[in-house]
């Protein structure tokens, strides 16, 4: 961007934003010039902060009118580079549209902006007796989540962003208002856009309010640690678990490495081989019915230990233990970086894909990690790297490919909820073949100038998307 241009790109913004929400500082640039992740940051030309719909509107048509791009800002949190500005532009911060706008108890529904965190969110929900279900650790904001398609911890049982969201509106490209959805609980009237748009990553539009289904708080929780000599052993109990028909809230994995950083990190004394971390909802008499029943088929899979949490102290120690792996990694790895890779496949692929995944980190002599969801067959590798040494970077990216070739070859995805981004787009068209074309077509429909979020997501560029 010119600074001619750039001058009048501020006039323009200043006509409808105060100058407190408005910045060209670097330090407030490089905040938003980077993630969670790996990859090269990349500085926007100015960052704003809007306070309501109509700001982003006018922002959008300004984007359009200057032809600069569009970059939306949660809290930075995501692993794959998804706000990087690789072309510059204006990146929005969503932070000051935080508010919990209604709560639909009786409809188990909520209203909200997309600054607005998980935590908070559920803090407000307390009050009512329910809570949001989506738990990808991170205290992401619920746009980030959303643009995403995040899920977490709890998907195994309630599902993922996709599942919880009723209704987006979203300022498109030209600055005006759609509504992707409704209050109701089902429809067959047009097409699904929440589908659409919930994924999108910012490359179709920015979202200004959601309404998101929210479930009460269960009357009771267990949950448990389950060691056992093998990873493979783990899996396969997951498997059992599921196949039985065991109505699980919470099922993760963390392999015997990252235990000894768990334990290193939150000064626990947790057994150190691989680990099942299990959480059941219900009644008491149903949970009790239900934990008799997992006892007998992990036994069956020559389970070591199995130690039970009931308190809410104790649980939040097991919960914040897994929460807390990656910054266990980071803090046990000085002057590293952390890749994250996410893969997922169907839950029969899975213990092949896990021990694929430990065979070819031992094979390559990278220090690291697996964990993962795995009761929706979700796992990743949490892998530290010297970013100024070329040899082990290279090692790291052969790997995440090895297992997403391998998960792609047994109808999995590349990511099963961290995103595309910048990280994932070179997999696109071997995930999606023909239907990464029916992509295409709608970003140039719905933004032709290719101005939002351009880079992301699905793989094209400007002369593509004009022809």
């Amino acid at each position: 961007m010119t600074i001619d241009n750039q001058e009048k790109i501020l006039e323009s913004l200043k006509q409808h934003l105060t100058p407190e929400q408005i910045s060209v500082n670097e330090t407030v640039k490089e905040l938003h010039g980077k993630d969670e992740s790996y990859h090269k940051m990349e500085l926007p030309d100015i960052v704003v902060f809007p306070e309501n719909k109509e700001q982003v509107s006018e922002i959008m048509k300004i984007s359009s009118q200057y032809q600069i791009p569009v970059i939306p800002f949660g809290l930075g949190s995501s692993l794959e580079g998804h706000v990087i500005p690789q072309r510059g532009g204006i990146t929005i911060d969503f932070s000051l549209m935080n508010k919990v706008l209604e709560v639909f108890e009786e409809d188990f529904l909520v209203t909200v902006q997309p600054g607005v965190t998980r935590t908070q969110l559920n803090k407000e929900l307390k009050k009512y007796g329910l809570f949001f279900t989506v738990d990808p650790g991170a205290d992401a904001t619920l746009g980030g989540m959303a643009a995403t398609n995040a899920s977490g911890t709890t998907s195994v049982k309630y599902g993922g962003m996709r599942d919880q969201v009723r209704d987006l509106e979203v300022v498109l490209a030209d600055g005006t208002f759609i509504h992707t959805g409704n209050k109701a609980a089902k429809s067959s009237s047009g097409l699904h856009l929440n589908g659409l748009f919930v994924g999108s990553e910012g490359t179709l539009g920015c979202f200004t309010e959601m309404t998101l289904r929210v479930y009460g708080i269960p009357e009771h929780i267990t949950a448990a640690r389950a060691s056992f000599p093998t990873v493979k052993d783990a899996v396969e109990a997951v498997v059992s678990i599921l196949q039985a028909g065991i109505p699980i809230a919470r099922v993760e994995l963390v392999d015997e490495q990252s235990m000894v950083q768990v334990n290193k990190y939150n000064e626990t004394a947790y057994t150190e081989g691989p680990t099942l971390f299990l959480e059941f909802h219900g009644n008491e008499a149903g949970l009790r019915q239900d934990v008799e029943f997992m006892q007998e088929i992990v036994q069956g899979h020559a389970c070591i230990e199995v130690a039970f949490e009931t308190d809410t102290a104790a649980r939040n120690r097991l919960w914040e233990a897994r929460h807390t792996l990656a910054y266990a990694y980071i803090h046990g790895h000085p002057g590293k970086k952390m890749m994250v890779t996410d893969v997922c496949l169907p839950i029969s692929e899975l213990a092949g894909a896990v021990s694929h995944a430990r065979e070819n980190l031992m094979a390559l002599e990278l220090p690291g990690g697996i964990v993962g969801h795995v009761g929706d067959g979700n796992f990743h590798a949490l892998i530290m790297m010297d970013m100024d040494n070329p040899e082990e970077v290279a090692k790291a990216q052969e790997f995440n490919e090895r297992i997403v070739l391998y998960a792609l070859e047994r109808g999995g995805t590349c990511t099963g909820e961290h995103g595309v981004g910048i990280g994932k787009k070179k997999y696109q068209q071997q995930e999606h073949g023909a239907a990464l074309d029916v992509m295409a077509k709608i970003k140039a429909a719905l933004d032709p100038n290719n101005l939002l979020n351009p880079g992301k997501n699905i793989n094209v560029d400007h002369k593509e998307l004009t022809q």
